[in-house]
């Protein structure tokens, strides 16, 4: 699978939402020995295993087309078979939530899929609702 470069708080990746209508940055640093992304958000900063980079990839891959994003807060349900719900289940890579921080674990189907379309692994569509995405062509 791909290899998340490094990328640091004071170069962060600029980012959009999917539909277009926020901007985010994200970038990389180390929290008890592993790497994490970390989103930031206006004033609200999220942490997400970076494993999820990869992990997702690959269940985009045996997904083989497009896959809802489904986004939402940690306290609000997933859609089912949605990116969201994905990144939040018992049966994913890591048994549970990539997101890091109590509260504010959900929202993995928002951030990390322009992280995946910016590094050229995913195509990503960009409306308004119920925003789908696969694993770059050239990838697959």
């Amino acid at each position: 699978m791909a290899t998340l470069p490094t990328r640091k708080k004071d170069n962060p990746w600029k980012l959009k939402t999917p539909p277009g209508t926020s901007e985010f940055t994200m970038h990389t640093d180390e929290k008890d020995g592993k790497q994490i992304l970390i989103c930031t958000v206006g004033s609200t900063v999220l942490h997400y295993d970076a494993r999820c980079v990869d992990d997702l990839l690959g269940m985009l891959s045996k997904a083989g087309d497009w896959v809802e994003l489904g986004g939402a807060d940690e306290q609000k349900p997933a859609k089912e078979g949605s990116v969201e719900a994905w990144g939040r289940s018992d049966s994913n890579p890591i048994g549970g939530w990539y997101g890091l921080k109590k509260g504010l674990r959900g929202r993995l189907g928002v951030y990390v899929p322009p992280l995946l379309e910016k590094l050229g692994l995913c195509e990503l569509e960009h409306n308004a609702k119920n925003i789908r995405m696969r694993v770059s062509r050239a990838l697959s």
